[in-house]
């Protein structure tokens, strides 16, 4: 049996195979500029030579279609034909409040995220689309849609409820959502699995970093509070996201600029973070090589970045009223910047949040979960490779076979203490033959199995 996870981006469109009864990756990839000129298509097939093409893809039903033919292509697919694939499923990125879980997407249900996509304008018309598209090749499977916005439905009105007029909450649904739903519930449940405890003992900060970057504050294996809003602006500081600042800051700039409403929306989302910050970078890999010839503004967006991310910290402490178990960094940032890492952590020793400065710079895998915190560290600091694609490809197959529910009273596999995820295995045999030290840090699962 066969699943098939989309993601469909403002600019891109990700997908993933996966072959249930062998519980292995198949096949993943990426369409790369989608809307753009210069689209590409990358493609990885288990034992077979990456392969990228060059395709134009104005829109996300051609960026489907081009998966679709690469996936059943003689030379570079992995399949045969399209009906191996039993159930699809979506990463939508707001469901609004109508959602606390995934479900199986019907008319009813796409028009409720049709209703609501002017909450995420950039994802939400994207992720219809793709639904859309993909439907048309695979109309007798059943398509489910992840939502971004279920995990954090947990959160006390206290924590989502914003301090404007009540009535906006009432009549147009503003209040914090918070998104990267599924890699916080991946890293969470993990974190509980790594940590010996039930989920819901759990009390963990997670700081999901990457282009886009948001923390969730976990209590009791549930999200208590997050740093995205009622879109992604708000909260971290991010590649071009500016994250929290003064809401007059708007009005002020349209008044001294001339700018409009859409010029603000751009300048906030797009031009601002990081890039807006340096001038020239969005990537912290450039940032980092800015910082080491002696950019100023390179290491001012670090400083101003980073001392962010503690402040947040600091905030979830004593949101939790609890010593947290962890602190806990995932996606590409979170997982590969030693020294993002080390700013966050520096000065947070006196909260308990102790880092091994060797531990830390030995963690770069996206093969393993390693522990980079101090033996005698009061609370424990780990690094967690996100897999959002298991997530969405766990909750379809439960929602096609009718044993799906929200998260707190559903099981997936990674919660075993046994569970393996096999190329990441294979992968991290690898990573341990080039950098043997690596395996002195990974994290000891309590209970597995030897």
């Amino acid at each position: 049996m066969v699943i098939l996870t989309l993601n469909c981006g403002s600019s891109s469109a990700k997908y993933q195979v996966f072959d249930w009864d062998n519980k292995d990756v198949i096949a993943s990839g990426v369409v790369e500029r989608v809307t753009q000129e210069g689209g590409s298509i990358t493609h990885i097939a288990k034992g077979k030579s990456e392969y990228t093409q060059k395709h134009e893809c104005p829109n996300h039903t051609i960026a489907v279609e081009l998966i679709i033919r690469t996936l059943t292509d003689p030379e570079v697919g992995v399949i045969k034909d399209m009906n191996v694939i039993k159930a699809v499923g979506h990463r939508v990125l707001h469901g609004g409040n109508k959602f606390t879980k995934s479900v199986i997407v019907t008319p009813a249900v796409l028009d409720t995220f049709r209703e609501v996509q002017d909450l995420g304008p950039l994802h939400n018309p994207a992720n219809i689309m793709g639904i859309e598209a993909a439907q048309k090749v695979l109309p007798k499977v059943p398509h489910c849609a992840i939502m971004d916005t279920a995990w954090h439905q947990t959160m006390p009105d206290s924590s989502f409820i914003y301090a404007v007029p009540y009535e906006w909450y009432e009549q147009y649904a503003v209040r914090r959502y918070g998104f990267h739903g599924t890699s916080f519930l991946y890293t969470a449940k993990r974190s509980s699995v790594i940590l010996g405890k039930k989920p819901s003992d759990t009390n963990v900060i997670i700081a999901h970093i990457g282009n886009g970057a948001s923390m969730c504050c976990v209590k009791n294996g549930q999200c208590y509070d997050t740093s995205m809003g009622i879109t992604p602006l708000e909260g971290l500081v991010m590649g071009t996201r500016s994250g929290d600042c003064d809401p007059a800051l708007a009005f002020y700039m349209m008044r001294k600029a001339n700018m409009s409403v859409q010029d603000i929306d751009t300048a906030l989302n797009k031009k601002s973070g990081l890039l807006g910050i340096t001038g020239k970078y969005a990537d912290r890999r450039d940032v980092t090589k800015a910082m080491e010839v002696g950019d100023k503004r390179a290491e001012l967006a670090f400083k101003i970045e980073t001392y962010r991310l503690r402040k947040y910290i600091g905030s979830y402490i004593a949101a939790l009223g609890t010593t947290p178990d962890a602190l806990v960094f995932t996606a590409g940032v979170g997982e590969f910047h030693a020294g993002v890492r080390e700013g966050v952590c520096s000065g947070l020793e006196h909260l308990g949040i102790k880092l091994d400065k060797a531990k830390n710079a030995l963690a770069r895998t996206r093969n393993a979960e390693t522990c980079i915190s101090t033996d005698d560290s009061p609370i424990k600091i780990f690094v967690i490779p996100t897999d959002e694609e298991l997530v969405m490809t766990e909750d379809a197959y439960a929602l096609m076979k009718g044993t799906y529910d929200v998260h707190t009273k559903f099981t997936y596999s990674f919660q075993s203490p046994d569970y393996v995820n096999k190329g990441r295995a294979e992968g991290l045999k690898r990573d341990i033959e080039k950098n043997p030290a690596l395996a002195d840090i990974l994290v000891k699962i309590p209970g597995r199995a030897n």
